[in-house]
């Protein structure tokens, strides 16, 4: 009888597990299945811890600024943007090596405003370069752009609700609904350049800090 006929041993030996073992499309799909299974948590915890791109980052130790708005948009601020007594200047942080502009979040935008260092409290006057303070430019009650600026005060101001800061007093809430100061950002002074000196020190916009 031939060695591959029916009655092999060798056939007898491995015709069952043969007849178990899926074939073709439902191979495939069983294939597809394990795969999805194995892969699928790896992705998303790869997805859940992975940093914030540099655009997205908040400002750094480090960065440099730039204006957001007006016919100076994209260029550097220095210091003669910024007069004594305000106001203020609404700038995103740039990565100094890249040259990236942290543009990625709205909550990355900064207000520089140049103040008599004469008129600031002892813990502002520990954050300012030359008397350019910083804070995070996002309102602490619903997040709107706090770009008004109450000259005779000396306060910023946001129109959305009315809360206003003091920038001479670590930008305390002074009227309005706002629970919070604004965030300050610790500057100094590098080559003649504002340089942020960390990061903000608090959580910004409205979420607890």
């Amino acid at each position: 009888m031939s060695e591959t006929g029916p009655s092999s041993p060798s056939g007898a030996g491995t015709q069952p597990d043969d007849a178990d073992r899926p074939r073709g499309p439902q191979r495939r799909a069983v294939l597809i299945a394990g795969l999805a299974a194995t892969s699928m948590p790896r992705v998303g915890l790869a997805a859940a811890g992975a940093p914030p791109s540099p655009k997205s980052q908040r400002p750094q130790e480090g960065d440099r600024f730039v204006h957001v708005a007006g016919d100076k948009a994209g260029r550097a601020v220095h210091f003669d943007d910024l007069p004594i007594g305000g106001p203020q200047v609404l700038a995103w942080p740039v990565e100094p090596q890249t040259e990236t502009v942290r543009d990625g979040s709205r909550l990355n935008q900064v207000l520089l405003v140049r103040l008599d260092p004469a008129e600031l409290d002892e813990e502002t006057r520990a954050r300012a370069a030359d008397g350019v303070v910083a804070y995070a430019a996002t309102c602490s009650h619903a997040q709107c752009p706090v770009t008004g600026w109450r000259a005779e005060e000396k306060l910023f101001h946001c129109s959305c609700h009315q809360s206003e800061y003091d920038p001479r007093h670590a930008a305390k809430v002074v009227g309005g609904p706002a629970p919070r100061p604004l965030p300050a950002l610790p500057l100094r002074q590098e080559d003649g350049a504002l340089v942020a000196a960390g990061t903000f020190i608090g959580r910004v916009g409205n979420r607890p800090a």
